[in-house]
């Protein structure tokens, strides 16, 4: 790509800092370690963007380098971290029976997307709660679209399996989605 049609560091760094620092939240459920991540992140792009050679958008290819990023830090840490899996709009009024029942889902679906291996986790946000097609997450993962499909088909798969074992699901007469723990 000639040098001309590329961004420059800074375009890219205030383009991309908000939607990466969300990326890398949901994919290690800390504020904190998502912002080093996100200069780890920034800074390898910045070292590689004279590289770029333009086979895919530079957002994709910054979602690729946070990813790695992310990967990276899982294997060093081995001790992997879990994802917010739902977000709560601030604007809408719960009662304290509704925000404890929200926190507890939210945790048991944080510990059993804990579980997944990191490949299948990331696949999973990007699709499923960074709004990415599967095309853009083949793309960002550095996978065929084909491989991209199945492992957010197994990732789902895995999730479920998981929650099953863990939970009774129902919905209530106001059509809110409950669950029960099983003993365990």
């Amino acid at each position: 790509m000639n040098n001309e049609s590329l961004p420059s560091f800074e375009d890219i760094a205030n383009e991309l800092s908000q939607p990466l620092f969300g990326y890398l939240v949901k994919m290690t459920g800390n504020t904190a370690t998502a912002d080093d991540l996100l200069q780890e992140t920034l800074m390898r792009i910045a070292r590689s963007l004279s590289k770029f050679e333009g086979r895919s958008k530079v957002k994709n290819w910054a979602y690729r380098i946070a990813t790695n990023v992310t990967i990276d830090f899982f294997r060093k840490l081995k001790n992997k971290k879990f994802v917010e899996f739902t977000e709560r709009d601030e604007d809408i009024n719960f009662d304290e029976d509704d925000k404890l029942v929200i926190d507890e889902m939210n945790e048991c679906i944080k510990k059993v997307i804990d579980t997944l291996p990191p490949d299948y986790r990331a696949v999973l946000i990007l699709n499923s709660l960074q709004s990415k097609t599967m095309v853009e997450v083949a793309e960002i993962c550095e996978i065929s679209l084909s491989a991209a499909k199945v492992r957010n088909h197994r990732a789902k798969a895995l999730l479920k399996e998981a929650l099953n074992k863990k939970c009774d699901f129902y919905k209530t007469a106001e059509g809110s989605l409950r669950c029960d723990r099983k003993d365990s």
